[in-house]
C-alpha cells in the first residue's frame, strides 16, 4: 500500500448519556465505513473510560471531508459538551506498515 493517513483519536470519557454514547459510536461507525477515501478503523475503550480510536484513510483531503460531516459535526458537539472530559485528536502519515502473524502451532 501506498503512503496514506491515520487519524488517532484518544479520549476520557465521562459517565453521562452512556446509552445514547453508544448509538451515536455505532451510527458512526457504519457511516464513516461509506465515507471516500475511508480504509479502515480500529477501536479500543479500557475500563475507566479511556479510548483510542485510529480511522485511515487514503489522503488528508478525506480525513477533512469526515470531520466536516454533519452527523459527525453533531457527535463532536455532544461529545464536547457531554460526553468526554477530554480528548485528542492527531493526524498521522503513515509511510511504512510491517507486522507479523505468529504461525499456528496446534
Amino acid at each position: 500500500m501506498n503512503t496514506y493517513y491515520a487519524a488517532i483519536f484518544t479520549s476520557q470519557r465521562t459517565e453521562h448519556n452512556s446509552e445514547r454514547y453508544e448509538s451515536m459510536s455505532d451510527n458512526l461507525a457504519e457511516l464513516v465505513k461509506a465515507q471516500p477515501g475511508f480504509i479502515r478503523i480500529e477501536s479500543v475503550i479500557n475500563n475507566e473510560g479511556y479510548g483510542i480510536t485510529i480511522s485511515y484513510w487514503v489522503s488528508l483531503e478525506a480525513i477533512q471531508k469526515w470531520k466536516a460531516n454533519t452527523t459527525h459535526q453533531l457527535a463532536q458537539q455532544k461529545g464536547k459538551e457531554t460526553w468526554y472530559s477530554q480528548y485528542n485528536v492527531q493526524i498521522c502519515k503513515v509511510v511504512r506498515e510491517y507486522s507479523f502473524k505468529g504461525i499456528d502451532l496446534s
